[in-house]
């Protein structure tokens, strides 16, 4: 039973550029390249912790912020359940990730961050998720 809850952010430029971290995933023994995540207890703001996490890991604040979705990361193994919002009308500072993590952050074209998914560099579940929805919501005109 999860004592927390998985916040995902994909902020996104007037140009429809976005942002993505990478990092090291131990349990992985691998390299991934995510969209800005995060963790909060279940009785927290989801929003709060994706507000702080957003900036922690990219240096990044928002004006407009929408939730995107609700998920069950794996719901045949872990209850744990994610939420995930676009991040709009940004500015940008410096980043302030946790002693223990060693992020890149990469900024990229939504299409390609699309792309990743696609072609598998993305494998990470809220990630995927998060950029398939977010641009079907593009396509429909939605943001």
């Amino acid at each position: 039973i999860f004592k927390n809850l998985a916040v995902g952010i994909v902020p996104l430029d007037e140009d429809y550029n976005t942002w993505l971290v990478g990092q090291y995933r131990y349990v992985l023994n691998d390299y991934s390249w995510e969209i800005p995540e995060g963790g909060c207890p279940l009785d927290a703001e989801p929003l709060l912790a994706a507000q702080r996490e957003l900036q922690e890991e990219t240096g990044i604040t928002a004006q407009k912020w929408t939730k995107l979705l609700d998920m069950h990361i794996s719901n045949s193994v872990t209850d744990e359940f994610g939420q995930v919002f676009i991040a709009q009308t940004l500015s940008f500072g410096i980043a302030m990730p946790e002693d223990t993590e060693d992020l890149q952050v990469k900024k990229i074209s939504f299409q390609q961050a699309f792309d990743a998914v696609m072609s598998n560099e993305i494998t990470d579940s809220l990630s995927i998720a998060a950029i398939m929805k977010t641009m079907w919501w593009i396509e429909k005109g939605w943001i």
